[in-house]
């Protein structure tokens, strides 16, 4: 009976990561969807890419870049503080396109 219930978890398991795989190939909307390593290394804002700062400006106008980070396959991670007082994590490839984490 045991050997059941394990043979069914790890089945259930197994569908599940197939499903989450498939659903994040479906995204669109100019918005990625991808596992995002932590090796990011830190770099000065003024290093990120004229796209990256220009989708920033685009589409959170009253966001600040505070932080800024680079992994090997040229992700960007920023750190923003908004007008508001709030802040956030923003991730976005080369060319300025958002990545959903």
């Amino acid at each position: 009976m045991k050997k059941l219930i394990f043979a069914t978890v790890l089945s259930i398991a197994g569908l599940t990561a197939m499903a989450q795989e498939e659903i994040a190939e479906q995204i669109g909307d100019g918005v990625s969807s991808m596992n995002i390593t932590q090796d990011f290394e830190e770099i000065s804002v003024s290093d990120l890419p004229e796209a990256v700062t220009a989708a920033v400006a685009r589409d959170y106008p009253t966001a600040k870049i505070t932080k800024a980070y680079k992994d090997a396959s040229d992700i960007y991670k920023m750190e923003v503080a908004m007008e508001d007082g709030s802040s956030g994590t923003l991730y976005a490839d080369a060319e300025g396109n958002w990545i959903k984490v």
